[in-house]
């Protein structure tokens, strides 16, 4: 029994990169994209480690308080279009590949976000990616918690104390964005810090959308699940996704639990109307 256990707890180790899904942020591995590429909105190593850090330097600390020593591995030099995080005891590793970064459809703001994303399978709470034979390792919040996490509180701590209007000032808000936006917020800024946000939501959803139609606010997917899928929803709801989460009126300030769906979030069993997980991946606790 003794060893069955061990052999059980070092499997659990090394597929714990599967719970947040092998493949990473996005569910393949997008075209490499080389150092130099002539249409890269991040075009120097330095940008790509200064907005990593933008992040990590924030959420370092607060991972350190949870119990875990947060470690980058910064592959600018790696063409993968993807990332990913894995972890091994107290070891919380999150993996940033030059290729994403490079890739045309990935703005700097959009990159900041999946850093939040790949951050939040660590820290964003339930609902969890069943472990190894369902239970064991139930460490990574699954694919949707996590998009939700970079939006509901990871930019909006990040970006607080930005001048997030003069960031959107040369930018082509779609009107759902600014609308909704307005109708969830009074303060001028932070309207223009839910912008902001929904924008780099619209980036990353345009990459994992591919060759598809580009994923649109005006559009969201009607799907309802009959249970919660921990894996990659399609880019349609991944940016309704990122959309609700901007909008929840919690504050970032108010934890995420990483058992409890409810805590810290919007949800239906709070009366919430307006910064519920979409039901396109999400099914409510009742």
């Amino acid at each position: 029994m003794m060893i069955l256990l061990v052999l059980l707890l070092s499997l659990s180790q090394a597929f714990a990169c599967s719970e947040d899904g092998s493949s990473g942020f996005a569910p393949h591995d997008g075209e490499p994209v080389p150092v130099g590429a002539k249409n890269a909105n991040i075009a120097t190593e330095d940008d790509f480690n200064r907005i990593i850090s933008s992040v990590t330097d924030i959420y370092a600390p607060i991972m350190s308080a949870m119990g875990g020593e947060l470690i980058v591995n910064r592959k600018w030099t790696d063409n993968t279009a993807n990332a990913n995080a894995t972890r091994s005891g107290s070891k919380w590793t999150i993996n940033m590949y030059g290729g994403l970064a490079r890739h045309a459809a990935i703005t700097p703001d959009g990159f900041a976000l999946v850093v939040c994303h790949e951050l939040g399978h660590h820290i964003g709470g339930a609902p969890k990616m069943g472990g190894l034979l369902g239970w064991l390792n139930r460490w990574a919040s699954n694919e949707g918690q996590a998009d939700y996490f970079s939006t509901l509180k990871c930019l909006r701590r990040v970006w607080m104390s930005e001048d997030n209007a003069a960031a959107m000032r040369e930018v082509d808000v779609p009107e759902v964005l600014r609308n909704s936006c307005d109708a969830s917020y009074r303060d001028v800024g932070d309207r223009a810090l839910c912008t902001r946000i929904g924008m780099a939501g619209l980036s990353t959803a345009t990459f994992l959308a591919g060759s598809a139609p580009a994923p649109r606010f005006e559009a969201p997917n009607a799907t309802v699940v009959r249970s919660t899928n921990d894996r990659h929803p399609e880019a349609q709801c991944r940016l309704d996704t990122y959309l609700q989460g901007v909008m929840c009126d919690k504050a970032f300030s108010e934890d995420v639990s990483q058992s409890d769906e409810v805590q810290g979030t919007c949800h239906p069993s709070l009366g919430s109307t307006v910064g519920n997980r979409p039901l396109c991946w999400f099914k409510p606790r009742t």
